[in-house]
């Protein structure tokens, strides 16, 4: 872990990957550190995740460290109350009677959950509000016709503000990741949605396989936003890959963040070669960027140059995610 650097930027709100959906079988209960607090997770005996603050109402303890799953409930290790998935205490095996303060509603902060993609995404929002917009669907995540995820995953210091902005940064694709020439990027912004096609340029390759050097045709790389927290990226040539990426704040500044991707099952070996090499070739860049992210400062105002690609505007379109105070009254956090 490197020296921490203070980007001075908040937590943004949004939808956040917090684990696999393998990752966490019906009765299963994990602690998590994430939006700087300490949380739970669990999964009841029904199937469904749930996610809360993670010590108990009554004693403090912490329910992510020796707390089990009692059908819909997550019992504390210390004292055994049962608290729901909404943070509401249901049952006190040894009480005569429920406590005034249990029987008002919710004692514990809930999660808004969803389960899509094969991942569990919770909500966050500062002041506890609810949700404004949904995760997508990917397709290919969910077609029996396409492989298995193929994941990794990496914690670093630095903010999502900045990590996003990369995807827009076009001049580093140049001198920290190799590129022959600048690519172009074709940006569209859509509410809490950012859609951009980089365009660069490669070697021809026909359908069979077959690789000209001497030609160069265009390369497109989609890459779909839905919120500050996913990232759904397309490359399709003549063959074809899809990553999701997701980046979840662990503090302000220091980040989690996943690959998972999938490719045809049904390509040819050659194909299959291509396609395993491009998505090494994606870890390997993200890689070389690290470094730079982990002691880089944030400049608020930069000076930016005509080459340096739409980073102005995607700060913009960024900006929407810091809660400005501004919204409707929130739901009652219980600290």
């Amino acid at each position: 872990m490197t020296d921490f650097i203070d980007t001075g930027l908040p937590i943004p709100l949004g939808w956040f990957a917090v684990a696999y959906s393998n990752e966490l079988a019906p009765g299963d209960v994990q602690p998590l550190y994430v939006f700087d607090q300490h949380l739970v997770l669990f999964r009841t005996e029904s199937g469904e995740a749930k996610l809360l603050e993670a010590f108990c109402p009554h004693l403090g303890a912490h329910l992510g460290h020796g707390g089990k799953v009692v059908g819909e409930h997550i019992a504390c290790p210390f004292h055994a109350w049962e608290m729901n998935g909404a943070g509401e205490i249901k049952h006190i095996p040894y009480a005569t009677a429920m406590p005034k303060r249990a029987q008002q509603g919710a004692c514990m902060h809930s999660f808004p959950i969803q389960e899509r993609n094969q991942m569990i995404w919770a909500w966050y929002h500062p002041r506890g509000l609810a949700p404004t917009w949904d995760i997508e669907d990917i397709p290919e995540f969910s077609d029996p016709d396409w492989s298995e995820l193929k994941t990794w995953e990496w914690e670093f210091n630095s903010c999502i503000q900045e990590t996003g902005e990369n995807a827009v940064d076009i001049a580093h694709f140049v001198y920290v990741h190799n590129a022959q020439t600048m690519p172009k990027a074709n940006i569209e912004l859509d509410g809490h949605k950012r859609s951009t096609d980089m365009i660069t340029l490669g070697p021809v390759i026909d359908d069979a396989g077959n690789m000209d050097m001497s030609r160069t045709e265009e390369m497109h790389l989609l890459s779909r936003n839905i919120g500050p927290g996913m990232s759904c990226q397309v490359f399709s040539r003549a063959f074809k890959t899809v990553l999701m990426g997701t980046i979840t704040p662990i503090t302000a500044s220091r980040v989690k963040l996943r690959f998972a991707f999938t490719k045809p099952k049904n390509i040819s070996e050659i194909f299959n070669v291509y396609t395993d090499g491009l998505i090494q070739e994606i870890v390997n860049q993200v890689q070389h960027d690290m470094p730079i992210w982990e002691h880089k400062i944030y400049r608020e105002d930069p000076i930016l140059c005509d080459g340096d690609g739409p980073i102005a505007k995607y700060r913009r379109w960024f900006a929407q995610f810091y809660d400005d105070g501004a919204d409707e009254t929130p739901v009652r956090l219980v600290k």
